[in-house]
């Protein structure tokens, strides 16, 4: 759940970076009472519980011990049966996503939506869980608070033209984002007409060449150019666009982050960073770790992966969405290591910090 970090991160340009990452949207409703976390250690049973889960069961952060006993106690009778399986099969290392009710210590009962991930230990035996809850008894909260998110992006376009962008991308088809729209001040059908009308003539050509070649590779590219804006001239503006691509290695949509060159930068977060964590290939892998001074080891503990993963990611044995390429990817970031996507598409490794 946390930020990007130094991927896909543009060259050059100021250093302030505007983190408007997927973690801000999971703090906005963990304050609203929402939402929570929690961590499970199986060996010693020691649980770690955010603020947010504390208030989502009815309970004043840290006025209790976070335990097992104590939540399944929260649990609805009829639903318990449902959760004591699924802790079961976390300690069996299969993950568990499921609904149940909860009723708090006031009465109120509340519907909450389970999402668990299982990390293993070198010799690939379960030995810990993490998770997400969420409150989905009232959808209408929920539609409210993603409109207040909606709302704080268009801010953060508004103010600091930066702004990321989800859909599905050929040679023929394109949907333009409402952001571009906007800047430009072409209609979608315009856009859908002929899209290279939002940059600057002269660079048409260079500009829709680079975007033929690279969707027909489904290779992740950076481009500067000039857009038309809509209220004359032009401005200089850097895109990152990478594929995101399902369970058996096609490409479900492209997704991209774009801002205004020489102002500041927004983190790639959700689908943009999901792409550029599956451009991560073997050699990267390897790369990184060798800047780290990490064995195959090392990072099988840093990610909670087994050793035959790590061994199958290193030998490019694993397709390009696999999970386990996103936890050994934030492993290495978390140790300081910024897999960075430079002019063109060469995506570099680098010692960040």
């Amino acid at each position: 759940m946390s930020g990007l970090g130094p991927e896909g991160a543009i060259p050059g340009g100021p250093q302030r970076t505007l983190a408007f990452a997927d973690r801000d949207w999971l703090q906005l409703i963990e304050a609203h009472g929402l939402t929570g976390t929690w961590t499970w250690t199986f060996a010693t049973d020691e649980q770690t519980w955010s603020p947010g889960l504390f208030r989502l069961l009815g309970l004043e952060p840290g006025a209790a011990r976070p335990a097992t006993d104590l939540f399944f106690n929260l649990v609805h009778p009829d639903d318990r049966a449902l959760i004591e399986g699924g802790a079961q099969a976390m300690r069996d290392g299969i993950v568990t996503n499921y609904f149940f009710r909860i009723i708090r210590p006031d009465g109120s009962v509340r519907v909450l939506s389970g999402h668990g991930t299982v990390y293993f230990t070198l010799e690939g035996r379960p030995r810990a869980a993490a998770g997400v809850l969420m409150d989905v008894t009232d959808p209408e909260h929920m539609a409210a608070l993603h409109r207040e998110e909606q709302r704080r992006r268009r801010i953060l376009f508004e103010q600091a033209h930066t702004w990321q962008h989800a859909s599905p991308y050929s040679e023929t088809f394109r949907v333009a984002s409402r952001e571009l729209l906007s800047l430009t001040g072409l209609s979608q059908e315009a856009f859908r007409a002929d899209w290279t009308r939002v940059t600057a003539p002269d660079e048409r050509r260079r500009v829709s060449e680079l975007f033929e070649e690279m969707i027909v590779a489904g290779r992740s590219f950076t481009v500067d150019q000039h857009l038309c804006l809509a209220e004359g001239g032009t401005g200089r503006f850097r895109g990152v666009f990478v594929p995101v691509r399902g369970p058996g290695g096609g490409i479900l949509c492209w997704a991209s982050v774009n801002s205004r060159v020489g102002g500041q930068r927004v983190q790639p977060t959700g689908q943009i960073r999901q792409g550029l964590e599956q451009a991560v290939q073997a050699p990267h892998l390897r790369a990184a770790r060798g800047l780290l001074g990490w064995s195959m080891g090392d990072l099988a503990g840093a990610s909670g992966l087994s050793l035959s993963t790590v061994r199958r990611l290193e030998e490019g044995g694993e397709g390009p969405a696999a999970r386990s390429r996103h936890a050994a990817v934030a492993a290495l970031r978390r140790a300081g290591v910024g897999f960075l996507l430079v002019e063109g598409s060469t995506l570099a490794v680098a010692k960040v910090r």
